[in-house]
């Protein structure tokens, strides 16, 4: 939160100020929850009430601000019924994208496959006067890509 003021008064006195608190910008919350997640603890309950470890020897102890898991995510490249997890496979993907949506990474280092169909659609549209659009039929090839 952030503490935003302004003055009102005559020629530019502040005779009365009015704060109030304001939300950060939403990407500086992004960068700073992302740092927080990429910096986690996972940790265990030690033998006293309330009181966390670190799950690893060696690990820092967490400290109040820092952001804590006790339990590792689960995989989500194999399907899970228990987690409700369907997996990632015959999931369609992107080839050329380094997100997560592309295909190096949705598809989990399996692979994918291929698969190419021409289909027919409208091209060429012209506009006729009045109120008729005319169109050439065009066979184009499409590649849709499925992790395996």
């Amino acid at each position: 939160m952030k503490l935003m003021c302004k003055c009102h008064g005559v020629s530019g006195s502040c005779t009365v100020k009015i704060c109030w608190r304001r939300m950060g910008e939403f990407q500086k919350i992004g960068e700073k929850l992302y740092e927080k997640f990429d910096g986690a603890t996972r940790v265990k309950f030690s033998g006293q009430r309330h009181k966390l470890k670190p799950a690893v020897i060696g690990h820092k102890k967490p400290t109040k601000r820092d952001l804590v898991y006790l339990e590792e995510s689960p995989d989500f490249c194999q399907a899970n019924s228990k987690y409700g997890i369907f997996g990632t496979k015959s999931r369609e993907c992107k080839k050329n994208s380094y997100g997560t949506e592309g295909c190096a990474i949705l598809c989990c280092g399996r692979g994918y496959t291929t698969v190419i169909l021409e289909k027919v659609q409208d091209c060429n549209c012209k506009f006729k006067w009045c109120c008729e659009v005319r169109c050439d039929k065009c066979k184009i090839r499409v590649e849709t890509h499925y992790c395996k």
